[in-house]
């Protein structure tokens, strides 16, 4: 049987440094994996030299950044580049968390014969609205965007880029970082994740035509992976997720499985994420 390659795409402010305990993980398993630096993230990222302590909070709000007007079509044109690469090597098993199943979405509805099998970890995966519309919906009641709203710099419109600073020390910033993305992890866990976080994000979170096509995107075999314990894309979000994409294509449903832990705890601790991934590797 082909040996596939896993391709891991990062969320928000996140970048393929995400991914090393879970690649670790997946070659003691015997299995192949790359994770994929989107335009801007790893070495590619901007940090402003007023992101160091001591902290130039005016400085940051101005400074320019290298995510600057950088598109979904930027990110996924870089996936396909990727995947085109990969695919010379077999079959190839495509994973993305949170905010990177945008990306992974257009990227399947772009060239779906690059793709063996899709697989969002409590990922985004729009078919009815788009991404952010979603913040409106009754499943997202329990996510409050404005707890983080202390540790955004500058304009988003006039940087063309988010900003936020995660080297914040404000114990309630924080607390609130923690709660939405790493409760169930120690202190010094959540705080080496959010270490690795770079500050900057792109706007261009897709749109309409970015959605799930049927036609394309959904000839592709797929699995959702449910985390019980996310805050930040909850249960409920991700099940929606799930009946929006399956009515879409009834007779191609998402294969769903279930990890309990919050939405960074199978990246800190592997293990039974890994045991999933591997057994997708002869499905």
């Amino acid at each position: 049987m082909p040996i596939p390659t896993f391709v891991l795409v990062h969320g928000a402010f996140a970048n393929s440094f995400s991914f090393a305990p879970l690649q670790a993980e997946l070659a003691l398993l015997g299995h192949r994996s790359l994770a994929v630096d989107l335009p801007g993230h790893g070495f590619g990222a901007t940090f402003p030299e007023g992101y160091q302590a001591p902290q130039d909070f005016a400085a940051l709000a101005g400074a320019p950044g290298s995510l600057r007007g950088v598109t979904l079509a930027d990110n996924v044109a870089r996936l396909i580049e990727v995947l085109e690469r990969a695919k010379r090597n077999g079959p190839v098993v495509l994973v993305g968390h949170s905010r990177g199943g945008i990306t992974l979405t257009a990227a399947g509805n772009a060239r779906p014969d690059l793709i063996d099998r899709i697989v969002y970890v409590s990922a985004w995966c729009p078919v009815e609205l788009d991404a952010n519309d979603y913040y409106a919906e009754a499943e997202m009641a329990t996510v409050d965007p404005a707890a983080f709203a202390p540790a955004l710099l500058g304009h988003p419109a006039e940087l063309g880029l988010i900003r936020t600073n995660f080297r914040t020390a404000d114990p309630k910033t924080l607390a609130a970082f923690k709660h939405a993305f790493a409760a169930d992890l120690t202190d010094d866990e959540f705080r080496t994740f959010l270490n690795t976080f770079q500050p900057d994000e792109n706007l261009d979170a897709g749109s309409a035509s970015d959605r799930a096509q049927a036609s394309s995107w959904g000839r592709i075999p797929r699995t959702f992976v449910r985390l019980e314990d996310d805050a930040s894309l909850p249960l409920a979000l991700q099940d929606r997720l799930i009946r929006e994409a399956d009515a879409l294509t009834p007779n191609n449903p998402f294969d769903v499985r279930t990890l309990g832990g919050s939405h960074l705890r199978w990246l800190v601790h592997p293990e039974a994420a890994a045991g999933v991934l591997g057994e997708l590797a002869t499905y």
